[in-house]
């Protein structure tokens, strides 16, 4: 199971305590969301409670989407920090919150703005290119953003002779070299708590068991996880492959909180978590991050209007450039330079 990282929260758990135990949770958080002119947004590895309550359900890309188009008062952002900073950076006018301001992630944690810096000055000349994993301020020292659903389009957009940097996801980033060509791509060290710790051996044993299962992996699993996979894909990607394929049987290596809406759109295909190393299981190989999320604290942030969401403007008007260039990107799937320079032309991170 992933690593817990979260020191204790007295004073959110005591706000908890004072809630009447017979207080239906989804009709209040209705309730309250239509009172405060709110958008609740879940990201796939939230709990299946959290998804059936929300108004869009999907990955990074569609929620920074959903965000961007949306025109209501409060986001509710049912995720981890660095998605709910996407979102403010992308309605300045409106309240952001998250219902537990310790959800982070373990990539974002890993690239810190001033180790990003010095990776940056390290490679003079190229294009940053920053997965949307990272804190609102490595974004500004990016020059374009990508997920995992249009990471490679994005870096197979670019002319071969510019050079070309990727943060912080190893994995990630070696899939897109092997399915870009890409093999000067420069790439920071980070990874994923969930997915780095999936087994091949022990997918491998599993595969044995159900030979008709087809083994499908987000593109942050380790490269030897990958070569087992019939399918690999963006979370929304994978949900999509599930309910396409003949198969009836697919071992599913990602945070198993994709498996609702994987059941909710191929009712009747078994899904089985892929197991992580030395358990032989995969079902409680959760996000501790992503998790943090319950019903009750969600309540209780639209109910209080906090823990809020800030990204001082400075910041957030040189990420807004890069994300930008991202949505643009995937609404065109057109190139998103207008020279091989862009780090050199462009406005954001100086």
């Amino acid at each position: 199971m992933a690593e817990q990282p979260h020191a204790p929260d007295p004073e959110l758990e005591a706000r908890i305590a004072t809630l009447d135990p017979a207080l239906d949770l989804e009709v209040e958080i209705r309730s309250l969301a239509r009172a405060h002119d709110a958008l609740i947004l879940a990201h796939f590895y939230q709990d299946s409670k959290i998804q059936d309550v929300a108004d869009v359900v999907g990955d990074s890309l569609a929620l920074a989407q959903a965000a961007a188009r949306s025109k209501k008062k409060t986001i509710a952002f049912a995720g981890v920090r660095f998605m709910a900073e996407t979102a403010k950076i992308l309605c300045p006018d409106a309240t952001v919150l998250i219902p537990d301001r310790r959800a982070s992630c373990s990539l974002a944690d890993g690239c810190s703005p001033d180790q990003y810096a010095r990776f940056k000055s390290d490679h003079p000349g190229h294009v940053a290119i920053s997965y949307v994993n990272c804190t609102a301020e490595v974004k500004a020292l990016s020059d374009i953003i990508c997920t995992s659903s249009n990471a490679v389009d994005i870096v197979r957009s670019f002319p071969r002779e510019q050079k070309l940097l990727f943060a912080p996801d190893r994995f990630l980033a070696r899939w897109i070299i092997r399915q870009s060509g890409r093999d000067d791509l420069v790439y920071w060290p980070g990874s994923c708590i969930v997915h780095e710790i999936f087994s091949a051996r022990e997918i491998s044993g599993l595969m044995a068991i159900h030979p008709g299962a087809e083994v499908i992996a987000h593109p942050e699993c380790d490269e030897t996880v990958l070569r087992l996979a019939a399918f690999v894909g963006s979370t929304s990607a994978l949900i999509d492959h599930v309910v396409k394929s003949p198969a009836r049987e697919f071992i599913v290596a990602t945070e198993p909180g994709v498996l609702h809406p994987m059941r909710k759109k191929a009712p009747g295909k078994r899904l089985i978590p892929a197991p992580v190393n030395g358990t032989g299981n995969g079902q409680d190989n959760v996000c501790p991050h992503m998790r943090l999320t319950t019903l009750e604290k969600l309540y209780l942030c639209l109910r209080d209007r906090t823990p809020r969401v800030e990204v001082p403007d400075e910041i957030a008007s040189r990420a807004r450039v890069p994300i930008e260039r991202m949505l643009a990107f995937s609404s065109r799937r057109s190139s998103p330079i207008a020279s091989a320079n862009m780090n050199l032309n462009r406005q954001p991170g100086g």
